[in-house]
């Protein structure tokens, strides 16, 4: 892969970890939310947020080992 080519797609994947990221924090300030809500058993938006936080989670880890093998390959 060219060099040209390989930084414009870590700009994107940067673009990407940036906006999970970004997510991320929404998400935990919704479980938060959730979690001033009550019985945390019989909450689903509680229950949401944490699957949700734990996709997002994994994604960004995905993203982040794209980002390093990328910046290997320079």
């Amino acid at each position: 892969m060219d060099k040209k080519l390989r930084q414009e797609k870590l700009k994107m994947w940067r673009g990407n970890l940036a906006q999970l990221e970004q997510d991320l924090a929404v998400i935990l300030e919704k479980k938060g939310a959730a979690a001033q809500e009550g019985d945390l058993s019989e909450n689903a938006a509680y229950t949401m947020a944490i699957e949700d936080a734990e996709t997002t989670r994994v994604r960004i880890e995905e993203i982040k080992k794209i980002i390093r093998d990328l910046e290997k390959g320079e």
